[in-house]
């Protein structure tokens, strides 16, 4: 399962730093990252309206996304640690708070996405000009929004080059 944690982390460097980029090309578009002031995004900039979700349903580990592979086998591993564990109760409460963080995660990510990007712009960017994903943006996104399909649809990819390396560390 050794190998499944650095999953997780890659997982969890592209899809936030997604998150973060996003974040900052909202805040260069609207002067602004208050939830509340924000609306309208899939009607002003569909592009990065669309990409926020995409972003925000690998976040909250939908499968075919890099964040599954990041979140269910850890969880799972909690249910069944490995041999010589003798604290396998408290694994399984340690996978229920995992369970239940997950629930939240996607919760707040979920509200999150309704703010930003449904519903109507605010007044206050009704008649501005909106400017969508620039060029730049494509050319830095493209890869990280690539991988985390490729990794979400065959996780192999990295799970194959890590292995070798965790069984010799931990020589399971």
């Amino acid at each position: 399962m050794g190998s499944h944690s650095i999953f997780g982390m890659v997982a969890h460097g592209l899809i936030t730093g997604m998150l973060f980029f996003l974040a900052g090309s909202v805040q260069h578009t609207f002067h602004t990252r208050e939830l509340s002031r924000l609306g309208g995004l899939l009607t002003q900039a569909p592009r990065m309206g669309w990409i926020l979700g995409f972003c925000a349903m690998a976040s909250l580990g939908l499968p075919g996304l890099a964040g599954f592979w990041g979140e269910f086998p850890a969880i799972l591993s909690a249910f069944n640690p490995a041999a010589g564990i003798d604290k396998t109760e408290l694994f399984r409460v340690y996978m229920v708070i995992a369970a239940v963080g997950t629930v939240l995660a996607a919760g707040y990510l979920l509200w999150m996405l309704q703010k930003v990007a449904f519903g109507t712009p605010k007044d206050e960017f009704k008649d501005a000009h909106i400017h969508d994903v620039s060029d730049a943006e494509w050319i830095a996104w493209a890869p990280i929004l690539a991988l985390i399909v490729a990794l979400g649809v065959y996780p192999n990819l990295l799970l194959k080059l890590t292995d070798a390396s965790v069984t010799k560390l931990f020589g399971s």
